[in-house]
C-alpha cells in the first residue's frame, strides 16, 4: 500500500480516537476498518506512534512551518473531585456500607 493509504489509515485512526466509534463503524472513506486496524495495531508494536511526533515537529519547524508560541491561561483551570472522594472510614451512600 502506498503513502496515500498510510496517510488515510492515519485519518482513520485518527477519527476513531477522537469520536470513539468501534472498528467495524469506522467510516468507509477510510477504506476496510481492518486495513486500519491492522497498520495501528503494527505501529503500536513497533513504536512508530511514539516516533511520529517528534519526527513531525522536527520537519516542520526546519521548514518554519510551527508556530511555537504558546499561552496559558491558568485562571479558568480548575480541578475538582467527586463528592465522595474526600470520604474515608464514613458510611458511603453509594455503596450501602462503611469505607472503613
Amino acid at each position: 500500500m502506498g503513502a496515500g493509504g498510510a496517510i488515510t489509515d492515519v485519518n482513520g485512526v485518527v477519527y476513531r480516537v477522537r469520536t470513539g466509534v468501534q472498528w467495524r463503524d469506522l467510516l468507509e472513506r477510510f477504506g476496510p476498518w481492518e486495513t486500519v486496524y491492522k497498520r495501528h495495531r503494527r505501529w503500536s508494536a513497533d513504536g512508530t506512534w511514539q516516533m511520529l511526533p517528534p519526527w513531525v515537529q522536527a520537519a516542520e519547524g526546519a521548514a518554519d512551518r510551527i508556530d511555537w508560541d504558546v499561552s496559558v491561561d491558568s485562571t479558568s483551570t480548575a480541578v475538582r473531585a467527586h463528592q465522595y472522594a474526600a470520604v474515608q472510614g464514613r458510611h458511603h451512600p453509594a455503596r450501602g456500607h462503611s469505607t472503613a
